[in-house]
């Protein structure tokens, strides 16, 4: 589904991600660890055209997408979240859910005034938005202002919002930061759900390792903008150059 080849960025003398090679296979759930400052958050911003690479190749289902824009990658089906989430906070949970709906007939200059031409399109997207937020547990909260949620509550809500651009990929930026135990681990329960019921592939950033390592099918490393290890859950916990680099062992 995804495939880097020798993908690099600088920033003037600083060399954020130095080389990095890596698969992601179709309807995997895949993890990326490191300490902080490892370069594992601009290595997402290069896959999702936020940024572009000064040097490698970025292949999303069999396609080049090494210099396409934000909006190219996100309608080619390559969805990120933020670690922060990127709300809009004076909305409503539902109105941000409708946000990323593709090929809205109704955001069109001509057709925008003409209400019957689109009505039915947008009944049915609300339905649509309606069963997302069901699977991630907000469908109650519908109406709130985003700005009201809990920060798990917005997390779940980041989550929902990409699934409705209709995505073949997931790239999820610490999806648990700030979040409480327990919901946590529930957040990573959907994203198994959605893996397993709606075939979705997932590019996770996760420091809760003790809840990433149950979910994932395989690891990589990275340290100063390197991947210096990949493998399973186990291989990677017995792997002593990562607890030299990540727990300081």
């Amino acid at each position: 589904m995804l495939e880097l080849q020798n993908v690099s960025k600088s920033f003037d003398n600083l060399r954020a991600v130095d080389g990095v090679s890596l698969t992601v296979p179709r309807g995997q759930i895949i993890g990326l660890i490191g300490p902080n400052g490892s370069g594992k958050s601009t290595l997402l911003s290069l896959i999702a055209g936020n940024q572009q690479p000064s040097g490698g190749r970025v292949l999303f289902d069999g396609h080049d997408i090494t210099r396409h824009s934000a909006d190219q990658v996100f309608n080619a089906g390559l969805v990120r979240s933020f670690q922060d989430p990127s709300l809009f906070f004076r909305m409503n949970v539902l109105d941000n859910a409708l946000l990323p709906v593709k090929k809205q007939r109704g955001e069109q200059p001509s057709q925008a005034p003409l209400h019957r031409t689109w009505r039915a399109e947008e009944q049915k997207n609300a339905t649509t938005a309606s069963t997302v937020l069901d699977q991630v547990r907000l469908q109650t909260h519908h109406a709130k202002l985003a700005a009201d949620l809990s920060g798990g509550q917005m997390k779940l809500l980041e989550l929902g919002r990409s699934l409705m651009g209709a995505p073949k990929l997931l790239l999820l930026d610490e999806p648990t930061a700030g979040v409480a135990p327990a919901l946590a681990y529930t957040i990573f329960e959907q994203i198994e759900h959605l893996r397993r019921t709606q075939n979705l592939t997932f590019l996770i950033i996760e420091h809760r390792l003790e809840i990433l390592f149950d979910f994932v099918d395989s690891l990589y490393v990275m340290h100063l903008g390197k991947v210096i290890a990949q493998g399973s859950p186990d291989q990677i916990a017995d792997d002593q150059t990562v607890r030299e680099v990540y727990f300081g062992e």
